[in-house]
């Protein structure tokens, strides 16, 4: 069987080499795009937006390629999407790290900054635990009951509708949307490349989630 094909967004504010890897060895064809024409004239299976740095400036970048749109319409047409980190944050309306400047919107809520406290350092780096809030969700297969993953954040989304959540992880007395599952649409704040073989089974997962169809033109 021939693997699916994503096309994982090169808008210079990813870990793409990582990324790239991390999905070759979880059964994916890889192709790095820089834009829309690369996309429309051989559709993938989905669409990765990796994302490292400040919320305006991985905007403007999006913005500038032609990148910003092309989102906007392969989310509205319910293709299958993975965001990670700051590109999951950028699914939301907006971010308190660049008020006003507009996210994608494609989900109502914010992303919000972890109060810094005597106890609580900002940003939260290295592992954590996740909790599932939606265990069955396709992602978690073949995990524990509450893995570890690596984080590198001062800032996480806070979805309007907590049901968003597929699962939390607490930090600085706050229990954040670690992850998003909604059909095909799957995003996480952590960075799976770098959660060792709890991060490749959730790249496997998505993988192996891909409908048939997805292949082809949707």
């Amino acid at each position: 069987m021939t693997p699916p094909r994503l096309a994982l967004l090169d808008y210079d504010a990813g870990n793409l080499r990582s990324v790239s890897r991390a999905l070759e060895v979880a059964g994916a064809q890889v192709e790095i795009v820089t834009s829309w024409d690369q996309v429309d004239a051989a559709p993938p299976a989905a669409l990765v937006l990796p994302g490292q740095g400040h919320f305006r400036d991985c905007q403007e970048k999006l913005v500038a390629r032609g990148l910003w749109p092309l989102c906007l319409d392969w989310l509205s047409r319910g293709r299958p999407f993975l965001g990670i980190c700051v590109g999951y944050q950028l699914l939301f309306e907006s971010s308190e790290e660049a008020p006003g400047t507009p996210g994608m919107g494609f989900y109502a809520g914010t992303v919000k900054k972890f109060k810094a406290r005597r106890d609580v350092k900002v940003p939260h780096m290295g592992w954590d635990t996740l909790r599932f809030t939606q265990p069955v969700a396709p992602l978690w297969r073949g995990l524990p009951a509450e893995p570890s993953v690596y984080y590198a954040h001062s800032y996480y989304p806070a979805p309007a509708d907590p049901a968003l959540a597929a699962a939390v992880t607490d930090y600085g007395g706050v229990s954040f949307a670690a992850a998003l599952a909604d059909g095909p649409v799957a995003a996480v704040q952590f960075h799976p490349e770098k959660s060792q073989e709890v991060g490749l089974t959730i790249l496997r997962n998505f993988v192996a989630s891909l409908p048939p169809a997805a292949v082809q033109d949707v």
